[in-house]
């Protein structure tokens, strides 16, 4: 029988004998590197960034591993809450405004971290200063040092996670103040003062509980920072606000305007962009990937968030005789704050009870701070002020942990809290006395995207 050897045929016996070929070039491409040896490792160079053999093959490795990976992941999810902060307060605000919140929202997460990393995170856990000024960065440690990459330095992070987790919580506390004082303040003092209020005052009352100072000695609970992030940033943006003054045209002799924000999707978006992050602000901070651990925070902190809604929903929709959808993703928030603080030692129904009164309160507070006349277009002093003091002080009522007290728990709180207010209101009033704080009349009118910009967020013909 005679074979006619067409092109076909040809492709068929390329293919068979290409395993072949490439089996061949496998084998060369791992004996190369026999003739060439590596150098020795005393002659390497830098340490690596890999751990050493001897930890990987330890009995504890895997599990480190898992937690370290864990508060790397809720880093990444407290980054995001930094979205879902720019997208509600633009969209809580009007239109001509949004180029210059989320030009604010950029520079705060990243001069944020920067001056965590130079100054805050040394003070705050504590560096030289003992919570108070750091004494240079902690930039320099030995990548394989067991003292910073191993359980040696913590059971559940390297001093990298560590750092990345706590530097995405420090930017928060300006973010809180960027949404109340919107559409009027000036943004170059803006700048200063996040600077100022991110880099020096949160490293200090952060260091009095979680650094190990004076409110932790006294026995104060702050689980993820309803007091420490939440409150502090509520209270420091409260003394802005006063100082700053009402945008124009919202408190009148015929009573309260209303000034619409300009995108209710937006803003809908960005507070269920804070609630999935807030897994990780929460889930994180149980500073391990332990099982239990987690996955109780992670349900405390979803069950306060429903609650809040609903508290909310409910109470505005008493108060204002209609149901009013800013209220009901203020609540989200009022309940994520509120649980905040104890989110691993109350009781999933108690977590609800938390919640339901935190979206009662931040109704009630915000109608309060109208009735004084206090402009806070996205409800931040009380999302974050009131209702974290309100989840700090529902640690010691509800905890089932016989350590945490009413008294101490409340003292610690009102410490922050004075503390966030006191130093807030002496950086923005200095700013305002050396260069002003508030733009124009003018410039408030056109719009801060044109005036501060020269580009306006969006091009519709």
């Amino acid at each position: 029988m005679k074979y006619r050897f067409n092109l076909r045929t040809w492709l068929l016996v390329a293919l068979m004998a290409l395993p072949l070929l490439t089996n061949d070039l496998a084998i060369g491409q791992e004996a190369a590197p026999a003739a060439e040896a590596a150098p020795a490792a005393e002659e390497a160079g830098p340490p690596s960034a890999y751990s050493d053999e001897a930890y990987i093959a330890s009995e504890g490795y895997a599990t480190f591993a898992v937690n370290n990976l864990w508060i790397c992941i809720a880093a990444a999810l407290v980054f995001i809450m930094h979205l879902g902060f720019a997208t509600v307060e633009s969209g809580l605000s009007q239109s001509k405004n949004t180029v210059n919140i989320l030009f604010k929202n950029v520079w705060i997460v990243t001069t944020g971290i920067l001056l965590y990393a130079f100054w805050g995170f040394n003070s705050m856990y504590p560096g030289e200063g003992n919570g108070f000024f750091a004494m240079g960065s902690w930039f320099g440690g030995d990548l394989n040092d067991p003292a910073l990459t191993t359980a040696e330095y913590n059971a559940g992070y390297t001093w990298w996670g560590d750092f990345l987790f706590q530097a995405m919580f420090a930017a928060t506390a300006a973010t809180i103040v960027s949404g109340a004082v919107a559409e009027r303040v000036k943004l170059t003092s803006f700048m200063i003062y996040a600077v100022l209020l991110v880099g020096i005052a949160y490293p200090i009352s952060g260091y009095w509980k979680w650094g190990g100072g004076w409110l932790n000695e006294r026995g104060l609970y702050d689980f993820a920072g309803s007091s420490v992030v939440h409150a502090f940033g509520g209270f420091a943006a409260l003394a802005a606000v006063l100082i700053l003054g009402p945008r124009k045209g919202k408190y009148t002799a015929e009573g309260i305007k209303p000034i619409v924000g300009h995108s209710m999707p937006l803003a809908t978006i960005g507070v269920l962009i804070l609630w999935l992050g807030w897994f990780g602000f929460n889930g994180g901070s149980a500073l391990s990937a332990d099982p239990k651990a987690v996955s109780f925070a992670l349900v405390t902190t979803c069950l306060a968030a429903a609650a809040g809604a609903v508290g909310s929903i409910f109470t505005s929709w008493i108060l204002l005789k209609k149901p009013d959808l800013s209220m009901a993703l203020n609540g989200i928030l009022a309940g994520l704050v509120g649980i905040t603080a104890g989110a691993d030692t109350v009781s999933e129904f108690n977590a609800i009870l938390i919640g339901v009164i935190a979206g009662a309160i931040v109704v009630g507070s915000i109608l309060f701070f109208d009735k004084l006349k206090i402009d806070d277009p996205v409800g931040a002093i009380s999302v974050h002020g009131v209702c974290g003091m309100w989840g700090t002080i529902a640690v010691g009522i509800f905890s089932f942990s016989p350590d945490h007290s009413l008294g101490t728990q409340i003292l610690g709180t009102v410490a922050i809290s004075i503390f966030a207010f006191v130093f807030s209101f002496a950086v923005f009033f200095i700013l305002k006395l050396v260069m002003g704080v508030r733009v124009s009349e003018e410039e408030e009118a056109e719009g801060l995207d044109v005036a501060e910009h020269g580009a306006p967020a969006y091009h519709i013909s």
